[in-house]
C-alpha cells in the first residue's frame, strides 16, 4: 500500500500545535490567577503589615493567623452575615425574581418585553457604587421611602439602622436580578412549545406545566445560574460598604468587608489574606455543591 510517510518530528510538531494557540491563555492564567493565589497563600502565613515593626521585616508566623481567625468571634459573625446575604439576595432573591420576570415576559409582545427588560436592566448596568448611593438615598432617614410612608401618616423609620441586612439584600437584588432574568429568558424560549401544548390538551394546569415540564427542562440552567450569581454575590463589597460600611456594629459585616477592614484599615495584610482564603474556600465548596447537584 502506497502512502505519504510522515516523519516523527512532523508528528511531534502537529501534536504541539495546540500548545502554541493555548500558550497566551496559559500565561495569562498563571500570571493573573494562579500566581496571586499562591502569593496570597504564602502571605497568610506571615505577619505582613502596612505599618509598624511588621512592615519593616517580614516574618513567617505559621498558623498564627488561622488560629486567630477561628478564635475571632467577628469571623463567625461575618460568615453568618455572608450566608444570610448570599441566600437572601442571590439564591432566593435574584434567582426567583429573575425567573418570575422571565416567565412573565414569555410569549408576550415585543413592546412589553422591551419595556420590562429595560426597567430591570437599568439596575444591572448601573455601577455598583452608584446603585449603592441610589438605595442609600431611598432607605435613608430623609430618603424617598420615608417620604412615601410619611405621606400616608406613618412615622419615618431608620431603615439602615433597624433592618440594615434587609436593605443591602434588596439593593443587591435590584442590582443583579437582570442577569438571572436574561439567562432564564433564553432558557424558557428553548422549551418546546409542542410539549406545553400537548400538556394543555391533556388537561394540565399552568402550575402543573410549570413544575412538571418547564422547571425540569431548564434545571441545568437553574443550577448553572445559581452557581454564577452565588460566586458573584460572595465578592460583593462596594454595595455594602457604601450603604452601611458593615454596620451598624457588625450587622452587615460580611467576609469581604471584614477582610478589607483587617487588611487596609487595621493594616494587617497577613491576617487579611488568611480571611480571603477562607472566602475562596467557601466559594470552592459552594461551586462543588452546585456541580454535584447538576449531575444528579
Amino acid at each position: 500500500m502506497g502512502g505519504i510517510s510522515v516523519s516523527s518530528p512532523q508528528i511531534r510538531r502537529r501534536n504541539l500545535t495546540w500548545l502554541y494557540f493555548l500558550l497566551p491563555s496559559i500565561v495569562i492564567l498563571l500570571l493573573f490567577f494562579i500566581y496571586p493565589i499562591l502569593l496570597t497563600f504564602f502571605y497568610s502565613f506571615t505577619n505582613l503589615a502596612l505599618t509598624g515593626e511588621a512592615a519593616k521585616e517580614l516574618k513567617f508566623v505559621g498558623l498564627d493567623n488561622y488560629t486567630r481567625m477561628f478564635q475571632d468571634p467577628t469571623v463567625r459573625i461575618s460568615i453568618w452575615n455572608t450566608l444570610v446575604f448570599l441566600i437572601g439576595s442571590a439564591v432566593i432573591g435574584q434567582q426567583v425574581l429573575g425567573f418570575l420576570i422571565a416567565l412573565l415576559m414569555k410569549h408576550k409582545n415585543k413592546t412589553f418585553r422591551r419595556v420590562i427588560g429595560t426597567v430591570v436592566l437599568a439596575g444591572w448596568v448601573t455601577p455598583e457604587i452608584v446603585c449603592a448611593l441610589c438605595l442609600y438615598s431611598f432607605f435613608g432617614d430623609e430618603g424617598t421611602l420615608n417620604a412615601i410612608i410619611s405621606f400616608f401618616g406613618i412615622s419615618p423609620v431608620t431603615w439602615l439602622f433597624t433592618i440594615p441586612m434587609l436593605t443591602v439584600i434588596l439593593a443587591n437584588i435590584w442590582h443583579g436580578t437582570a442577569f438571572s432574568m436574561l439567562v432564564f429568558q433564553a432558557a424558557l424560549d428553548d422549551v418546546p412549545s409542542e410539549i406545553e401544548e400537548a400538556a394543555v390538551v391533556d388537561g394540565a394546569s399552568r402550575l402543573q406545566i410549570l413544575f412538571r415540564i418547564t422547571i425540569p427542562y431548564i434545571r441545568e440552567t437553574i443550577t448553572t445560574n445559581a452557581m454564577l450569581v452565588t460566586l458573584q454575590t460572595l465578592g460583593v463589597f462596594g454595595l455594602i460598604y457604601a450603604m452601611t460600611g458593615g454596620g451598624p456594629g457588625t450587622k452587615t459585616t460580611t467576609l469581604p468587608i471584614f477582610m478589607y477592614n483587617q487588611a487596609f484599615v487595621n493594616y494587617q495584610l497577613g491576617y487579611g489574606t488568611a480571611i480571603s482564603l477562607l472566602l475562596l474556600l467557601l466559594g470552592i465548596v459552594l461551586s462543588l455543591f452546585y456541580i454535584r447537584s447538576s449531575k444528579k
